[in-house]
């Protein structure tokens, strides 16, 4: 079993993006590039396991118990569908992972065989939180899944938090979010 730095996917795709056509003002002014003192916006790497990663994940939901080989084997997955963009933001003062979101690719028969985005699971550190940490995954997971040529991207939020996600153009839809769950 071997953690390591390769990411889950090209990172160049973050360093292309085109960082005008944020919906967003930042300030202080930062990017994918340069998202603060110390820290680096990257791809998620299986060495992320021992930077924190699921202590981050843990102040969003449940996380469970999940040791190196399973989640070695659901990187390895992720990485071969081509469809996973999870990103995170590391602190390289303390070698730790401080902000994590994901970008889900969903292949559709409609739109003419179109591409869907779905941002999921975006955290801060509660420690961390208060500089725009947030706000920088949203974007730029909004910003991938357009280069990615996706028709739409969509989410799921608390009510509490539509405002946040209105500013990069995000609007209630007409749907209604159901879910079935089978476990906690």
């Amino acid at each position: 079993m071997i953690l390591d730095d390769t990411p889950l996917f090209d990172p160049n795709l973050l360093s292309e993006l085109d960082w005008s056509q944020k919906m967003v003002k930042f300030s202080p002014n930062i990017s994918p590039m340069s998202p603060g003192d110390g820290l680096i916006l990257r791809p998620l790497c299986t060495a992320d396991f021992n930077r924190g990663f699921f202590k981050v994940l843990a102040q969003l939901t449940k996380v469970g118990e999940v040791e190196p080989e399973l989640f070695i084997k659901k990187f390895d997955h992720m990485k071969q569908t081509g469809d996973y963009y999870n990103v995170v933001v590391e602190d390289t003062h303390v070698n730790q992972v401080i902000a994590t979101a994901t970008l889900i690719i969903e292949h559709k028969f409609i739109h003419s065989c179109a591409k869907r985005g779905r941002i999921e699971d975006v955290i801060v550190n509660d420690e961390h939180r208060g500089k725009q940490l947030g706000k920088l995954l949203v974007a730029v997971l909004t910003l991938l899944s357009k280069k990615l040529n996706c028709y739409k991207i969509t989410l799921e939020c608390l009510p509490k938090n539509k405002d946040f996600y209105q500013k990069f153009g995000y609007q209630v839809a007409e749907e209604l979010y159901m879910q079935n769950r089978f476990h906690d």
